[in-house]
């Protein structure tokens, strides 16, 4: 709806449409699929004939079910006139909030031109001295584990032996995990295809803010809960059901701020799971007003070992922020299993443009200085350091390792393996794939089976990838690849930021 002033005067402006829908009428049999499917109302049926309404995002659902392929979504050319400074996103933004007078909102990850440093980075391969691995014919490790590292190995009888101090290891057939992504943020089919997946894969996912739906319980083992602020859902039950608990202090698509589930999305499913009244908004606060120094987490990570009886990991996820080193070490020292990093390029539901394109740390960095700091306090042996925000393909997997993270957390694009199409309109509820919606017409689109097995493909495919990269290093595990910066290079253009990730420019030599 237009919003009015007090003299009755509209006072939103008409923004020029950013994609358009565009009809070949020759092809076309007016079957008004296209019509019926497009949850933005972008198409209507006018005159006979299939007209575009405005509104379109370029989801692409109108493309895919189109029998006659007769559609084509174009981007409409810049209509606003060029100016060096004012670009045409500054001056939407403008318009747009001197029309509503509210905080622009928007979804799946940072959009901006930053370039990613992962794309900076390349890697070593074996040549002489160092003979490379053939992967197809000899034995390279991808397994790791979540939790408490023991810190040294045992040797007894000429065995290995592996000690678990006071929690167990959770093994993971590959150094990936699915982040959190909360029941009410996705869709009940979205949700468990991410569980399916990770059950078949032997890896773990987060459950997102909002405890877990009672038909998910079968999944629990391969399920990382998280216990945010909100505290929703959270009861002993649940907790002692999963195989891992997560308190999140932040995330890296809006650090040092809150979740903000909007009421229309809380439907009686979700406020069951929730355990909060139907219809209203399921707000958890920026901070844990119980936790407001290192004491206070190191209370709460002995509350919940105490209340899972120590039989899981407890961990903390944290947004990358500038001390992000000193942090990690102190969640260390408060008692933590693990650490998960989330850098700024992280996906989410539903933030704030300010915040989400603004604040923050690339995880390339991030992690490489957490990692650097644990090892100079002879802390990094203890514990299983995550990392995750943009990672796009198994390249930036094996870089993030090669900078220090053990488990590399994958969320949007493994939406994407599922039909997402990144038209981040996550916040509107309106997800024409089924994905990022609670209503059931368009729930139903999404097949959970079908999109589980698309996720396990394309997580399958990395780890040969995976395999392939150790194998051309002359690797056999991926344990030795963690926080081995020696295989890496930096070409970019800003020789600082390798000397802060302690990675070599190319040229030079390991000596």
């Amino acid at each position: 709806m237009s919003e009015l002033n007090r003299q009755g005067k509209y006072l939103d402006h008409r923004l020029p449409e950013r994609f358009v829908p565009v009809i070949d009428y020759e092809l076309c049999r007016v079957c008004k699929r296209c019509v019926n499917d497009c949850s933005y109302q972008a198409l209507e049926f006018k005159g006979s004939k299939v007209v575009p309404a405005g509104g379109c995002v370029a989801c692409g659902r109108c493309l895919a079910v189109c029998p006659a392929g007769c559609i084509e979504i174009r981007t409409v050319p810049p209509q606003f006139a060029p100016h060096g400074n004012w670009s045409e996103r500054s001056r939407r933004a403008i318009l747009a909030q001197s029309s509503s007078g509210g905080v622009l909102l928007s979804s799946c990850g940072a959009d901006d031109e930053h370039p990613s440093i992962f794309d900076d980075l390349l890697l070593d391969a074996a040549q002489v001295t160092n003979p490379s691995i053939d992967p197809l014919r000899e034995p390279v490790e991808t397994v790791t584990f979540l939790g408490r590292r023991p810190g040294r190995l045992e040797v007894e009888e000429g065995r290995v032996i592996i000690r678990e101090d006071d929690t167990p290891l959770i093994r993971l057939d590959m150094p990936l995990m699915f982040g959190h992504i909360s029941l009410g943020s996705i869709s009940y089919n979205a949700q468990k295809a991410l569980f399916m997946a990770a059950k078949e894969l032997n890896i773990v996912a987060g459950s997102g803010e909002g405890g877990l739906h009672p038909d998910f319980y079968l999944y629990a083992d391969r399920i990382c809960s998280e216990v945010a602020s909100g505290r929703f859902g959270i009861k002993p039950q649940y907790l002692k059901e999963v195989a891992a608990v997560e308190i999140k202090i932040g995330q890296g698509a809006k650090p040092g701020h809150g979740g903000h589930l909007p009421g229309e999305k809380v439907t009686t499913m979700i406020s069951e799971t929730r355990m909060i009244p139907r219809g209203t908004d399921a707000l958890s606060p920026y901070p844990h007003h119980d936790i407001y120094s290192i004491e206070d987490l190191a209370q709460l990570i002995s509350v919940l070992k105490e209340s899972t009886e120590y039989r899981v990991p407890v961990g903390v996820k944290i947004a990358a922020v500038h001390n992000v080193g000193a942090i990690a070490s102190g969640l260390v020292r408060a008692g933590a299993d693990f650490l998960t990093v989330d850098g700024y390029k992280g996906g989410t539901g539903a933030a704030p443009r300010v915040i989400r394109d603004h604040a923050g740390l690339p995880v390339e960095v991030a992690i490489a200085a957490a990692d650097q700091r644990l090892v100079r306090e002879g802390l990094r042996n203890r514990v299983t350091l995550c990392a995750g925000g943009g990672i796009r393909s198994s390249a930036d997997m094996i870089k993030a390792l090669a900078l220090g993270a053990d488990v590399v957390m994958v969320s949007t694009s493994a939406m994407i393996a599922m039909g997402c199409r990144v038209c981040q309109q996550c916040h509107r509820g309106l997800c024409s794939w089924g994905i990022a919606t609670q209503r059931d017409d368009l729930c139903a689109r999404l097949d959970p089976e079908v999109a589980a097995q698309r996720i396990v493909h394309l997580f399958r495919a990395w780890n040969e990838e995976l395999k392939e990269v150790l194998g051309a290093m002359g690797i056999d595990a991926v344990e030795s690849l963690v926080g081995n910066r020696d295989r890496l290079r930096y070409r970019g253009p800003n020789p600082r930021i390798a000397e802060v990730m302690g990675v070599k420019h190319i040229g030079e030599g390991w000596g």
